[in-house]
Order: structure tokens, then C-alpha cells, then sequence
């Protein structure tokens, strides 16, 4: 235990309907990178805040530095050198990212020091942000490196990440990697939760897996493969994804010429877009966070109605000023990349979030079938295998990726016309993840139009017949994946395709999109 930062013992909770950790032990050692790996509603995010003292055990021990330690809240866990970046963000939205940073900092501080120790901490770890944006003008991504400054600004001893990666380019992965590993140099453990499991692998020196609350085994994950890894986290491999190309129907979804001036000087002004979205394909749109994706998002969607009614069709019909019901009684549906405020009500049940974008258990004179609500939460639950407590289970009582996979089920079950998903896999496990990427193939098979907004290369090479980036409000000529490549879509991100057709013989090198 003396060579240990942090040692548990026998560590049980559990809530109502649920052992979330199960007599589990971990053993972290001073500069260990520690992966925590489980499927979603494993206990991993449960065990990790009993750690950050924001959740206190029912029964077991906790050891830090050798000394029993009863941590009452994050303000003691910091305290002790302990910081944590969450997966869903604990962010005051009409405050400033400089000011979010020194409310958990030391008062000694002015708030000018805490911007310039932002900016330099940003600039060396390569998470851009200016301290003075507000947090509700920021993308998931850039929300995401204002937890991740927060953490290093704290020096700690003991760094717990929860998915740190889920939103971030593979370049700002490559550069946080070089940031942690140089953390652990320097004597920082670092707990690591990520259902990445090649980062696990290149990053981690120990792996604990998790299963059903329970430590269900302890490895070296660079001497492991993805699939050895998945059977020991969900017992069985994922589900192999059958890619085919459909020849695809008919235009159902246009956007054209579509300029528009940002609604605050926080954001990004959309310039000149162009896209259309043809029935049985998948479209992708790739880009660094904040370049335009959370405008275009909400032009697509019906929540910015500020648009050229003409600048957005759907099935023909011009639907640029119509709101979001509208469209989705014209067969568009769409998954938010926030999941908790715009995806689902926190405090409503499962069913009751269902009436959110269905309205088939509402009758003519707006009486609520409840029962009828329920067949369908309890529908989407099994045929997505949400892990949860039922239909009258609280959204937020769910980890995040079995609510990701209620809300993209949702919207699936509604069968649409055109299906508009941001950050479909975002947090959701191996296993989880195949499943959603094998139900937007199914979809594309029955004739559904379906658009893709991720920051995963991997996800939109595997699942899209075509791609486009969006790099500072301005969106690419589209490439079908056959003749794409990543150094290409790379380079595409900073902006480099003027002078490509979509008339072009094969893949332009990344050499060609430089010059």
C-alpha cells in the first residue's frame, strides 16, 4: 500500500435499483497512466467520483499516499491533489471560460493572472481558447478543454480524465497524449476512462476492466488486442459492421447558398453553403470543434429560423423559417451533441422524454396515453440495449452512454425521412458504439437519408458513402469515400480544398490540397 498514490478497498454503493460498484478494489502507483475500462453503466464514472468525493461509499476504504482518507466533497479532493475532468461538464454557461477556471482555483489569484495562466497552458498543450468567451458559445469540444486547463492548472497529484478524448481531433489527442505522459514523468498519476480502446493500448501502463459494478480482471493493455480487450469488457467481441453501397434516390434534402452572420461574436458566420442529402446515403461532416458545426446544426434542425426560407429544402418544399416540430412532421429528425438539456430533460423520466420529439402516444384533444408512452420507452430500451431501471427511470439517473443510445434510439424508432446525428458515438462503448453505427446503416438500407456531424475520422471513413468538412464556416465540395483518405479530410479541416472539383479524376494528394 506504501507504493501506492491511491489504493481502494472493498468499495461498495448502491442506489436504489442498482449496486453501481460492487466490492471493488483498484491500486494506482505514483506516475502509473491507469485505465478504468467497462462498457456503460459498468461503475467506472460512479467509482471515479467516489475518488473526487462528489459521491461517498456505502462500505470500503480509501487510501491516498498511504493515509485512510474520508474525502467529503471535490473542494477536499483538490485539496489533497486530486482533480477530475467529467464527462458531462460542470460549467456555468453564462460565465466566462477564465471565470469558470477561478472559481476553482485559489482566491490568491486575480482574474487577469487565471486568463493568463489560460492562455498559457493553451497555447503549450495545444487546447486554443480565449479566456473570455463565454461557455454558452462554445462547442462540446471547446466546453471539453476548458475542464481538461481547469485540471492542469490545479497540479495535481492525481489526474482522473473521463472520457477526455471523446470530442477532441486526432492531432489534440496526439498532443494531450505528449501532455499526460509527461505528467506521469514528472510523478502525476493519472486515471484514464475511455472506451478507446487504441488509446488505452498506447497510452496506458495498467488496465483495470469492469463488469456490472464489479472488477471482472487487471491487465498490461499494451500487451493485449482491441479484441481481447473487448471480451474481457463486455465478454464477447463487437458486432462487425457490414458497409454496402447503395445507389442512392433522390435529393430529399438541400441546403443552397446558405450565408449567414453569427447570432453572437462568439461564433461563426456560415459562408456560401452547399449540400444536398439523397435518400439510402450517409453524408458526413468532419471539422475541428467550433468552426461552424453548432451553426450549421441549428440551421439543419429548424432552431435558428434566420435563414432564407429558399436556403433549406426538405422533400421540395422550403423550410428554412419553419421550426423544429415542423420539420419533424415532414419526416426530419435530429440527435443534438449535448445530450443532457437539449437531447433529454434530466429530471423526466425515460417515457416522458420520449414526448419530447414523438408525439404518437398524445391524442386529438392532447391527452397523454401513459401507457402507450411506456410500450414505447420500453421498445427503445430493449431494442438498444439501454441499461436502465425502465421507462420510469430519470435520464439522468443514466450514464451517458446508455442515455446516448436512448436518445439516438428515439429518434431511430421514429423511422424519418432524413436523420440529422451529431457526435452519434460520443462516450458510448465499443460494443454500444457498433450497435449505433449498424443501426444508421440499416436505416440508409431502408431509404432513410442520413447526415453525420463527428469529430471521429474513423467513424465517418467506416459508416459514409461521402464526406465534407466545415472549417471556419465554409464547407468543402463533398468526396465519396472510396477516393478520400484522412491525411486528405486533414488537411480539408484547415481549409486547404480551393481548387478541387468534384469532376476530378481519383484522391487529390495532400500535397495538391497544400499547393
Amino acid at each position: 500500500m506504501n507504493q501506492s498514490l491511491l489504493s481502494l478497498r472493498g468499495v461498495t454503493k448502491k442506489y436504489p435499483l442498482v449496486v453501481a460498484n460492487d466490492h471493488v478494489s483498484l491500486e494506482v502507483a505514483k506516475g502509473e497512466i491507469h485505465a478504468v475500462l467497462g462498457e456503460n453503466g459498468a461503475g467506472k464514472s460512479t467509482l471515479m467520483k467516489i475518488i473526487y468525493g462528489s459521491v461517498k461509499p456505502d462500505e470500503g476504504e480509501v487510501y491516498f499516499k498511504g493515509k485512510l482518507i474520508q474525502i467529503k466533497n471535490p473542494q477536499e479532493a483538490r485539496s489533497l491533489g486530486i482533480s477530475m475532468v467529467f464527462q458531462h461538464f460542470n460549467l456555468f454557461e453564462t460565465l466566462s471560460v477564465a471565470q469558470n477556471v477561478w472559481l476553482g482555483l485559489s482566491k490568491e489569484l486575480s482574474l487577469k493572472e487565471v486568463s493568463n495562466k489560460i492562455e498559457n497552458i493553451a497555447g503549450e498543450y495545444g487546447l486554443d481558447l480565449d479566456p473570455l468567451s463565454p461557455v454558452h458559445a462554445l462547442s462540446v469540444g471547446e466546453r471539453q478543454r476548458v475542464e481538461i486547463i481547469r485540471a492542469l492548472l490545479g497540479s495535481p497529484q492525481l489526474l482522473i480524465l473521463d472520457e477526455p478524448t471523446s470530442v477532441l481531433t486526432p492531432p489534440a489527442v496526439d498532443k494531450l497524449f505528449i501532455v499526460l505522459k509527461r505528467l506521469a514523468a514528472n510523478g502525476c498519476s493519472i486515471l484514464y476512462i475511455s472506451h478507446k480502446l487504441h488509446e488505452i493500448r498506447s497510452l496506458c501502463d495498467t488496465c483495470t476492466v469492469m463488469r456490472a459494478g464489479r472488477v471482472s480482471g487487471v491487465c498490461k493493455p499494451a500487451q493485449e488486442s482491441n479484441e481481447s480487450l473487448s471480451r474481457l469488457m463486455i465478454g464477447a467481441e463487437p458486432m462487425s459492421l457490414k458497409y454496402h453501397y447503395n445507389l442512392p434516390g433522390q435529393t430529399v434534402f438541400r441546403v443552397n447558398s446558405l450565408s449567414l452572420k453569427k447570432s453572437d461574436q462568439y461564433g461563426i458566420n456560415l459562408v456560401d453553403i452547399e449540400m444536398e442529402l439523397k435518400r439510402g446515403e450517409i453524408l458526413g461532416i468532419a471539422g475541428v470543434s467550433g468552426n461552424g458545426q453548432r451553426e450549421l446544426l441549428y440551421v439543419l434542425s429548424g432552431e435558428d429560423t434566420r435563414a432564407l426560407p429558399s436556403s433549406v429544402t426538405l422533400k421540395e418544399q422550403s423550410v428554412g423559417a419553419l421550426g423544429p416540430k415542423k420539420r419533424r412532421v415532414l419526416g426530419l429528425h435530429f440527435v443534438p451533441e449535448e445530450r443532457l438539456g437539449r437531447g433529454a430533460v434530466p429530471g423526466l423520466s425515460l417515457a416522458h422524454n420520449v414526448l419530447l420529439t414523438r408525439e404518437e402516444s398524445v391524442n386529438r384533444w392532447g391527452w397523454i396515453d401513459d401507457s402507450q408512452l411506456a410500450k414505447q420507452a420500453a421498445q427503445i430500451i430493449e431494442s438498444f440495449n439501454v441499461k436502465s431501471s425502465g421507462p420510469q427511470a430519470l435520464a439522468a439517473s443514466l450514464s451517458g452512454g446508455n442515455l446516448q443510445k436512448f436518445i439516438v434510439g428515439r429518434e431511430i424508432d421514429a423511422s424519418p425521412d432524413v436523420l440529422i446525428i451529431c457526435q452519434p458515438t460520443w462516450g458510448v462503448d465499443v460494443g454500444a458504439a457498433a450497435l449505433i453505427r449498424a443501426q444508421l446503416l440499416r436505416l440508409k438500407g431502408e431509404g432513410c437519408a442520413v447526415l453525420v456531424v463527428s469529430e471521429e475520422l474513423d467513424e465517418l471513413l467506416e459508416i459514409c458513402d461521402r464526406i465534407q468538412v466545415i472549417s471556419q464556416g465554409r464547407l468543402s465540395p463533398s468526396i465519396d469515400k472510396k477516393d478520400s483518405s484522412k491525411e486528405q479530410i486533414g488537411a480539408w479541416m484547415s481549409g486547404l480544398w480551393d481548387g478541387y472539383s468534384n469532376n476530378d479524376v481519383g484522391s487529390p494528394t495532400l500535397s495538391s490540397c497544400l499547393n
